[in-house]
């Protein structure tokens, strides 16, 4: 398919997800509230695929993210009647099980003569990962420069972004739903536009402009009005919220739009706060399809919720692949007490005297020992000058350390100090804390050469 038999064509991808919780509602009122072409779920983030991988060993059956179950099943008569085509990464660490939850949805509606699915595998490096490093392979910390030699036997999943290619190969098979693992998020909504328009593998500056269109809608909401800074207070009908459209067209340049009668905003405030988000150098927003350069990005009002998204320039991406590892890294505990006025900041300070002493006393020792004052001091640090006399205080204490005796102790000697502390506590929030491992995030790069991804439709 060439560009120029597509010249007036507009191609719409909807978000429909921004994260694994998002509003459940989202991808029915996106495939039921006006026109669209494909629905977009982005659902992993770095640590949710540690979550999944520790799901996957308890049932080999899980590890992937089943609240798209039930989106795909309350947008059936969107795929099977409509030819609405659905794009996820909801497979996790898990894409065949998740496929399978799929068709077994679609014999239930009745629909699975209509649908096919498409599932990408090949990111998942975890039963690899000996061999890479016998290979030479150091999968060394982005940010220390550690070899994962370190950690390697605390390892839990090891996946890498994986770019458009065999998502564009699974629709050219006709899947109409696609089921990713670690894909890029921006994938999901390049994917489509480099399919639909016929984008070539070195189309740089097209291909840049579909990965932006990703990011600007890869959070759902985050980009019509939800969590979004500027002018919070007048944003229409949040309740109602419209969640974002990339309207493409063929030579790179799409509108991000809503459907209409839908809640939040969309101006060039809004998708300004999105575009700078995760940037990092805005010259470099490196991809395994692409570099773009956000520096190039052109933005015009065209109307009500309407912003034009153009000049845009790519160039060639780099011979790496990034890959999220996450690691076993101890254990932790977080308790909390609230503290009332009068004097609730000082009372709070001495409870958090008192509980360390205490520690210090049972020869308890933790990697580290934070508390915090919420409503006085948490969110931005220690404030310049007096902070007054709040109304309350909450004692936000935590411990972590690789005994998980001693973390598990510390919870034992939060609850006391309700009655032997300072006075006039309020709340013991959730009771006695409860001890939790800890996943630690290690960011790698591996040569492209290494993965191998693969497609299979069924159906």
């Amino acid at each position: 398919m060439s560009t120029s038999d597509n010249s007036n064509r507009i191609v719409r991808v909807a978000a429909g997800q921004g994260f694994w919780g998002d509003w459940l509602e989202a991808p029915r009122r996106q495939a039921e509230g006006g026109p669209i072409d494909y629905l977009m779920l982005d659902y992993l983030a770095e640590v949710t695929m540690s979550i999944l991988q520790k799901q996957k060993e308890r049932d080999p059956k899980m590890g992937y993210a089943r609240d798209f179950i039930g989106a795909v099943e309350s947008i059936w008569p969107a795929i099977a009647e409509r030819g609405v085509r659905v794009i996820a990464n909801a497979g996790g660490v898990n894409p065949p099980a998740c496929a399978d939850a799929v068709r077994q949805s679609a014999e239930r509606a009745g629909v699975s003569k209509s649908v096919r699915i498409g599932v990408v595998t090949g990111d998942d490096l975890l039963p690899r990962l000996d061999e890479l490093i016998a290979g030479g392979h150091v999968l060394a910390n982005m940010e220390t420069g550690e070899p994962l030699s370190a950690v390697r036997d605390r390892v839990l999943s090891a996946n890498a972004y994986i770019g458009s290619t065999p998502i564009v190969e699974a629709l050219s098979k006709k899947a109409n739903i696609v089921i990713t693992g670690r894909s890029t998020d921006t994938a999901l909504t390049m994917a489509p536009l480099r399919f639909e328009f016929g984008w070539g593998a070195e189309d740089w500056d097209r291909l840049a402009a579909g990965i932006i269109a990703g990011h600007i809608i890869e959070c759902g909401a985050q980009c019509s009005g939800g969590n979004c800074l500027y002018d919070w207070q007048n944003i229409p009908d949040l309740a109602n919220v419209g969640y974002p459209i990339v309207e493409a067209s063929a030579d790179g340049t799409f509108v991000i739009a809503k459907h209409p009668n839908t809640g939040g905003r969309i101006s060039i405030r809004s998708v300004t706060e999105q575009l700078v988000y995760e940037m990092g150098d805005p010259h470099s927003y490196i991809t395994p399809d692409v570099v773009a350069d956000f520096t190039s990005i052109r933005l015009e009002d065209t109307g009500e919720n309407r912003v034009r998204v153009f000049g845009i320039k790519g160039r060639p991406p780099t011979d790496k692949l990034k890959v999220s590892i996450a690691y076993r890294a101890g254990f932790k505990a977080v308790g909390t007490l609230v503290y009332s006025w009068p004097d609730a900041l000082p009372k709070a300070q001495l409870a958090d005297r008192v509980l360390r002493e205490r520690l210090d006393n049972l020869g308890l020792r933790f990697d580290k020992v934070l508390s915090e004052f919420v409503g006085a001091s948490a969110t931005h640090g220690p404030l310049a000058g007096d902070p007054g006399d709040p109304p309350e205080v909450q004692l936000r204490f935590g411990v972590r350390g690789e005994d998980k005796s001693a973390v598990e102790r510390f919870t034992r000697e939060i609850a006391p100090l309700v009655l032997n502390g300072p006075p006039s506590v309020t709340g013991f929030a959730g009771g006695r804390p409860k001890v939790e491992e800890i996943v630690a995030y290690w960011p790698a790069l591996v040569d492209k050469s290494v993965v191998q991804t693969r497609v299979e439709v069924l159906g």
